[in-house]
Formats: structure tokens, C-alpha cells, sequence
């Protein structure tokens, strides 16, 4: 990833950087195979307008403190910021306030979510997917990623998706571990192929973790991947049980801040998110 992180028990990330090793799309038969591997989690936001994520999937880290990153968000339980579309969607939304919470720099300007498994699902390798509708605009973060744990490097960082709103075209996957995290996190970018906002619509972001490699999808185009030959002889931290995390962030050392061009609200719709085995 691009950013440091802190969860509510301590977690910070920071730059993804790295060559890509870009590998062919999946073949017809080997995405065939893929769609007989067993489900072994999965919400696909079924519910009424309004109602909260269930509560058996999705926790909620709450709080302004910056996250290591000098965000400007305070974090919210509240269904102004997570909650069911109606129509099968999760929708995280980042809202400018006038007030109401206290933040590292003094009144939020920001509300926004930050949804995590941590307390109700952990798993090692599979497939973990997610089809989201990202949003747009300076200074907007959102991200799709897993951590292994709160000793944060040593217990391993994987970054599913992070898009800043500078760069609409484009998305990025990363590592972190000990002896490449900060600035040395082993990642790389994705360039939408028609060079489209991937806030225009909707798209799937994935990957494949297995116990020496993993594999990165962007609607089911592969491409990086990485395994232990990457590390320049640091260690490999990806072998046991890493929760999900789905969050919105507003401002930051890497993103930037909002300005006169940041429209708000701005909404990041989860379609669904899938583990497969």
C-alpha cells in the first residue's frame, strides 16, 4: 500500500513501490476451475435501505486520531456512513461536517466508515474478492486490503486495492512485512486498459494466496505477482490468518487533501465481498 495505517489496536503502512511481474490472464479453463472452489465466506448486502452491515460479519474501527497517516476522517458506526443500499450493496460514505466529532487537528471536517473482520472472520489463503464502485475526487482513499494481526509489520499487510483520487485510472496492490514496509512496501499499479475513471463503474479486485506466491486480479486480468524470491531475503510473514478491512478515507500524506475540486458526499459501493477456497 501507499500509506501507514493504525488500527484501533495499532497498525501502520506506508509507500507502494515495485516492479510489476505481469503475467497472462487466466485461461477459460482454469477460470472454470476456479468456479468450483468452495465459498467459505461471503455478504452480498441483502437488506433493506438503511439498515447496518450485519454485525456478525463487520466491526467497525471508530475515531479521528489520523491513522498514521494524517487522515482527516473520524471513523463512524453510524448508518450515515455504512449501510445497506436496498439493492444489494454495502455504501460507505465519506461526508463533510461542520463539527460534531473531535479529530487529531481539532474539529472533523469528515465523517467517513472502516469496516473490519478481525473479530468474526480470519482465514489463511483462498481467493479474497470484492466487486466495488470506488469514488472520485482530490484527496478521496478508498481501499480494499488485510492485515495478520496488530504487530504491524511483523504480522504481514496485504493491499487488495487502494485508488487515490488523483489517479483515477488508476488502482494498486502491495505487501508489507518486516524489512519491506514504509517506503520499501513491494507493489505495483494498474492502468485501466481504456485508461477510464474506475470510478465510472463497477470492477473486481482480487487475489490469489497461496503459501509462497500471491496473485493480483483486476476483472480477472492478472496482473502481479509476488512470492518469497521478492523479498531481497526478508521474511515471507504470509502464512496464517489475515482479516479484511473496507474503508473510505479522506485526505492524507499520500492522497493529498480535498480542495475546491472535491465534491462531497463521495460513496464507495460494495457490490459483495467473497472468500473462496
Amino acid at each position: 500500500m501507499q500509506r501507514s495505517r493504525v488500527l484501533a489496536f495499532v497498525a501502520i503502512g506506508a509507500v507502494a513501490v515495485g516492479t510489476a511481474l505481469l503475467q497472462p490472464a487466466a485461461t477459460g479453463h482454469q477460470q472454470a476451475a476456479a468456479a468450483q472452489t468452495a465459498t467459505v465466506w461471503e455478504d452480498n448486502f441483502d437488506g433493506p435501505a438503511g439498515q447496518a452491515p450485519d454485525p456478525a460479519k463487520w466491526r467497525y474501527d471508530i475515531g479521528g486520531n489520523g491513522w498514521g497517516n494524517n487522515e482527516m476522517e473520524y471513523y463512524t458506526n453510524s448508518t450515515r456512513n455504512s449501510a445497506l443500499d436496498g439493492n444489494g450493496n454495502l455504501v460507505i460514505t465519506a461526508r463533510q461536517e461542520n463539527g460534531g466529532y473531535q479529530c487529531h487537528y481539532g474539529p472533523c471536517q469528515y465523517t467517513s466508515a472502516r469496516l473490519l473482520t478481525a473479530q468474526t472472520f480470519t482465514h489463511t489463503y483462498g481467493r479474497f474478492e470484492a466487486r466495488i464502485k470506488i469514488p472520485r475526487g482530490q484527496g478521496i482513499w478508498p481501499a480494499f486490503w488485510m492485515l495478520g494481526g496488530g504487530n504491524w509489520p511483523n504480522d504481514g499487510e496485504i493491499d487488495i486495492m487502494e485508488n487515490i483520487g488523483r489517479e483515477p485510472a488508476t488502482v494498486h496492490g502491495t505487501i508489507h512485512g518486516p524489512g519491506y514496509s514504509g517506503a520499501g512496501g513491494i507493489g505495483a499499479a494498474y492502468n485501466h486498459p481504456n485508461g477510464w475513471s474506475f470510478a465510472d463503474d463497477f470492477h473486481t479486485f482480487a487475489v490469489d494466496w497461496a503459501p509462497d506466491s500471491i496473485t493480483w486480479y483486476v476483472d480477472g486480468v492478472q496482473y502481479q505477482r509476488r512470492t518469497p524470491a521478492d523479498l531481497n531475503g526478508n521474511t515471507w510473514v504470509f502464512n496464517h490468518p489475515f482479516f479484511m478491512i473496507l474503508n473510505l478515507a479522506v485526505g492524507g500524506y499520500w492522497p493529498g487533501y480535498p480542495d475546491g475540486t472535491t465534491q462531497m458526499p463521495q460513496t464507495m459501493t460494495v457490490d459483495y465481498v467473497r472468500v473462496t477456497q
